[in-house]
């Protein structure tokens, strides 16, 4: 999504309402009015109705999924299906050869995509991959070439390249790693250290047609429309706890179009059938309170914020520079905020914000390529951040 400032801003405005009936919804903030919680992009705090349908499961129907015939196994296990039936609905999927498996989250996930593609793999044929994103989506597909080796298969794995001065994907540059080799691209959907959109379809447009693609979409999925009927992917993998539901549970989405089609291997055990009740209940929510609007209302509170900090010069914003002042018309972080304070240490700057209530990420990013002490401060939003938190933040970092 691109738009101005003030076109952000005004989000602010036009949604308050709205974001006062949300917030409402969360038991956790309704009962520590002072904390400001802006670590979001880590965990998302859930509402109360994902919390009540967690309890009336737990206190009416508990059993295990697919391991008996009497009625409270039986509603178990339709819930473990609802669920990703639930997942299909919220990625808007039309297709008829798509399937959905529950796992424990992301990183899960993306392994279990690498399962996927090992056998697909001969030698002398190329992946490409993010090597300056989270670890979870670079790691799956390194251990994929290693393990590949010890048997004599070497494939080639190369960087997605990246543009150094916005963190975005050099899509100029694609032509120099996609080739007739290609046989796998992995790639994120928002960034979760710039907060920026990282435009998979050109990927798409790019690599051609019969390439699968792998989407990370663990800081997309409960902040924007995610909806793969656009985005012509192969697999969209994320995480339930970042979009509010309970820790622990996740969804990989397969397309099935291009290659074998994708089920989980080995036995399955006993599903997290709490996680998978949990995760059909946050996707409700959200459908009911607009993902749409979530995305307004956290664009503008990113816009509000960048366009804070780009005021104190003492701070330097990662990623896009062109994105951060008011008159920009460049597209707008989605729902967090990386910055540095060149004269104050972060996890200075970060104690002193949680001294004062307000609860960020400082260092330890698990971007892929970096120190795990990176020295910055991450600000993540949801669509129960108030304005209000912002300016507390924007206030302590200029006086730091």
């Amino acid at each position: 999504m691109t738009t101005t400032v003030s076109g952000a801003l005004d989000a602010l405005t036009e949604l308050s309402d709205w974001h006062r009936r949300v917030r409402a919804q969360f038991p956790i903030l309704t009962a520590n009015p002072g904390i400001g919680y802006l670590d979001s992009a880590a965990t998302a705090q859930k509402p109360q109705a994902v919390l009540d349908r967690v309890t009336t499961y737990l206190t009416t129907a508990n059993a295990n999924a697919g391991r008996g015939a009497y009625p409270w196994a039986n509603i178990t296990t339709a819930a473990i299906k609802e669920a990703k039936g639930a997942v299909r609905a919220m990625l808007g999927d039309s297709g008829t050869s798509s399937s959905v498996e529950l796992v424990s989250g992301a990183s899960e996930g993306l392994r279990r995509v690498a399962d996927w593609l090992r056998p697909t793999l001969r030698d002398g044929d190329r992946i490409v991959v993010p090597f300056g994103d989270h670890l979870a989506n670079l790691r799956p597909w390194l251990d994929l070439a290693a393990d590949l080796a010890a048997f004599g298969v070497r494939i080639e794995v190369v960087p997605l390249p990246v543009d150094a001065a916005s963190g975005d994907y050099a899509h100029r540059d694609f032509p120099a790693v996609f080739g007739p080799s290609t046989r796998f691209v992995a790639a994120t959907g928002v960034h979760h250290v710039y907060g920026a959109d990282l435009n998979v379809q050109r990927i798409r447009a790019a690599v051609g047609p019969g390439v699968p693609i792998c989407l990370d979409a663990a800081q997309s999925v409960g902040h924007r429309p995610v909806l793969v009927d656009d985005l012509d992917v192969d697999f969209v993998v994320f995480s339930g706890h970042k979009m509010m539901a309970l820790p622990g549970t996740g969804a990989v989405w397969a397309g099935n179009r291009r290659g074998p089609r994708f089920a989980l291997s080995g036995w399955p055990g006993t599903p997290n059938t709490v996680g998978a009740i949990s995760l059909t209940a946050a996707a409700e929510w959200l459908a009911e309170v607009g993902v749409t609007a979530i995305q307004r209302w956290c664009t503008g509170l990113c816009a509000l914020l960048t366009d804070g900090l780009a005021r104190i010069p003492e701070v330097t914003v990662l990623g896009c520079q062109d994105s951060l002042a008011a008159s920009s018309t460049v597209q707008r972080r989605e729902s967090l905020v990386t910055f540095r304070h060149r004269r104050v240490r972060s996890d200075d700057l970060g104690f002193a914000l949680a001294a004062a209530g307000l609860l960020t990420r400082y260092d330890a990013h698990c971007q892929a390529g970096r120190d795990s002490q990176d020295h910055a401060i991450r600000v993540s939003v949801h669509a129960y951040t108030s304005p209000e938190e912002i300016h507390r933040l924007l206030d302590i970092v200029a006086q730091a």
